[in-house]
Order: C-alpha cells, then sequence, then structure tokens
C-alpha cells in the first residue's frame, strides 16, 4: 500500500506559493500574479529512497489564524486537512517583513495546536523570492538563527523564477515527515543533503 503524505503550504498574498509548487511539479513559472483565493490540492506522487510515496500538497489562501479545532477547520473551506497534515512548508517573502511576521505567528499556532491535539509535525520555513536578494529586509543570517535554533524548524531559502533549491526544500520536508513517521522523534529532524535528486521524481 502507498503511503500518503499531506504537506500544506502557507504564507501571506504573493510569496510565492502557487510559483514554489508549479515549479516542483511542472517545471513552470510565470510573472502573472494570480491571488489564491480557495484551498487547492495538488496529488503527485514521488519516489523517495526507492519507496513511492502519493502526495497531497494543499495550497492554502491566506488565513486569518491556524484552526484551533476540528469544527473550526470545517467551518473555513479553506482550512481542510490543514490540522492533521504530516508537514508544513510555511512561505514568506525575503523582501517582505509582513510576510514573516505572518508565519511566525501562524508558527506559534501550529505548534501549540498541534501538541495539544494531533501532535507535532516538521515545519519547513521557505524564504521565497532569493533572486532579489539585494532587497531583502533583514540579514539571511539572523533569520535563520530564529528559525533553526530558536524556533527547531527547518529553513532553506529558494527561488521559482529560477528554480534554485525548489526540489530541495520538498525533499528535506519530505525527509523529515517519513523520519518522524518511523522514528516518532522532534520536530526538527533534518536530512539535508541525505537525499540525491535521481531518488525523488515526480511521476
Amino acid at each position: 500500500m502507498v503511503e500518503t503524505l499531506s504537506l500544506a503550504v502557507i504564507g501571506d498574498p504573493g510569496v510565492g506559493k502557487t510559483s514554489i509548487i508549479r515549479q516542483f511539479l511542472y517545471n513552470d513559472f510565470t510573472e502573472v500574479y494570480t491571488p489564491t483565493n480557495s484551498r487547492y490540492v495538488y496529488r503527485p506522487s514521488v519516489i523517495l529512497n526507492g519507496n513511492m510515496f502519493d502526495l497531497k500538497i494543499m495550497e492554502v489562501p491566506p488565513i486569518s489564524s491556524f484552526p484551533a479545532s476540528t469544527c473550526q477547520e470545517w467551518l473555513d473551506l479553506r482550512c481542510h486537512g490543514v490540522r492533521t497534515a504530516s508537514a508544513y512548508i510555511l512561505v514568506y517573502d525575503i523582501c517582505c517583513m509582513e510576510s514573516f511576521e505572518y508565519i511566525k505567528m501562524i508558527r506559534q499556532q501550529i505548534v501549540d495546536n498541534r501538541a495539544s491535539n494531533s501532535g507535532e509535525a516538521p515545519i519547513l520555513v521557505v524564504g521565497s523570492k532569493r533572486d532579489l536578494q539585494r532587497q531583502r529586509f533583514t540579514s539571511r543570517r539572523a533569520v535563520s538563527l530564529l528559525v533553526k535554533k530558536t524556533w527547531k524548524c527547518g529553513y532553506i531559502e529558494c527561488s521559482a523564477k529560477y528554480n534554485w533549491h525548489i526540489t530541495l526544500l520538498f525533499k528535506e520536508l519530505l525527509a523529515s515527515a517519513v523520519a518522524r513517521g518511523l522514528k516518532r522523534n522532534h520536530s526538527s529532524i533534518r536530512l539535508q543533503g541525505a537525499l540525491h535528486r535521481n531518488r525523488c521524481s515526480i511521476m
């Protein structure tokens, strides 16, 4: 039986959620911005270390808060499946401080709600639009230290426009989700560099 892993991609409007997902799945990028107004689900399959997994990638439109209960999750169509996701990708724009503050809030809510309900899940913080490095609002080192040392989450920067680190970020998160499923360890497990490009492919 093929295991299904659900990944929730969350972030402020315009941070590049759709671009990241479409670059990963279809090797496609467009400069035209189309707001994500409703929850959208992609269902690719991948091979990771010789094992096949079905993915449920949920692109979540901007939500005011992480659903605190199953009832709240079902009352808001945008949140279906978010509370029980296998892992989370929190995307912010490296040029926009407000987008980082948003995922800071959402991350804390995920930690608080998952700890008391569904259990911990891997969280990967993604700084998008790395190609606009000169316009970033703060130093890479400061954000990286906060995320890795204080939040105990994975951190990576990417550029959907140039397909830079897109495949890597999904490999990182999948590896963490699989490792957690096998070991039931801390959510900060990271296996950076342990996977090879030819071991993870879209079918």
